[in-house]
């Protein structure tokens, strides 16, 4: 891996140093499918490049790292550029400081690679509506993280009140196993469902998602119990002859029951952010079904 460092820089600097490094290398730019713009801090700055560059390795990007630093401090620039074997596509790393911090866009900018989507991910504190953030306007795909915050399901709320096609969070990310497990559960007839309950512990913002998303779909009311956890643990159905049922005690193996017929032990492990970030480049427009859960979640919240 080749890493480079630019002091008191500007942008026009560090797309001119990125083009030099590739031909140096005799790698061009071709072959990178999007940017990803990651607007984090500097304590959790390493995670949030750790799993940026794992999701690369299946979409290869040229990663932004946006860090705000001292707002009290002189007008500054600061980048470091790594570009390698074991880094896919390009990864800059941006820090700000004084009045630059509240222009980070104009940063930003210029180092859009041309023609391709633009991703940006919050894996910390977000925007209260993300398309209106100024980074948050370059996007075509805007991700937050609702259980980075103090009060994830607020933070849904919230994000449900501003809601803008091309938005999503990680908390429903995080469903996507198990809507697959208990979609397929309905793929023989098992009767209309009554009522349902899932179950996690108090405030986890993916479980009123999960309830939303199956009081939608099976037209029942499906409301939260409060679990141990970890994480998600249970979901159960009512049904005219019993309860089906998907439960995950450890938070790694899940077993399936459905009247009449013997349990099935199913892999439900929890996922690695970079994981979940993967899968959500993979899906570039906008989530309807996410927009009809979040939002069926802040009704819920206001009643």
């Amino acid at each position: 891996m080749t890493a480079f460092a630019l002091t008191d820089t500007t942008a026009g600097k560090i797309s001119s140093q990125l083009t030099h490094l590739r031909h140096q290398m005799g790698a061009p730019a071709i072959g990178m499918v999007l940017t990803l713009v990651v607007v984090t801090d500097e304590r959790d700055q390493y995670d949030a490049l750790k799993a940026a560059t794992e999701a690369a390795r299946e979409h290869p990007s040229r990663i932004l790292a946006v860090i705000n630093r001292e707002r009290e401090e002189a007008n500054r620039l600061d980048a470091e550029l790594r570009i390698g074997e074991s880094t896919p596509g390009e990864v800059v790393v941006l820090r700000l400081y004084g009045e630059l911090t509240e222009h980070a866009d104009s940063v930003v900018s210029p180092l859009l690679l041309p023609d391709t989507p633009v991703v940006v991910w919050w894996p910390g504190q977000a925007p209260a509506v993300p398309a209106k953030d100024p980074i948050g306007a370059l996007g075509q795909r805007r991700i937050t993280d609702a259980r980075s915050a103090p009060d994830g399901i607020a933070a849904l709320v919230t994000l449900a009140k501003g809601y803008t096609p091309g938005d999503t969070d990680m908390a429903w990310t995080r469903l996507t196993p198990w809507r697959s497990l208990l979609a397929a559960a309905f793929d023989q007839p098992v009767g209309r469902v009554r009522k349902g309950f899932v179950e996690a512990p108090a405030r986890h913002p993916s479980a009123p998602l999960l309830a939303a998303w199956l009081s939608d779909r099976l037209d029942a009311p499906v409301k939260l119990a409060e679990s141990a956890g970890p994480g998600l643990t249970a979901v159960r159905l009512s049904l005219p002859d019993g309860e089906l049922a998907l439960t995950r005690g450890d938070g790694r193996l899940a077993t399936l029951s459905r009247p009449g017929q013997p349990d099935r032990h199913v892999a439900l492990a929890r996922r690695h952010t970079s994981e979940l970030l993967a899968e959500e480049l993979r899906r570039l427009d906008p989530d309807e079904i996410f927009e009809s859960a979040v939002k069926r979640v802040a009704r819920s919240h206001r009643s």
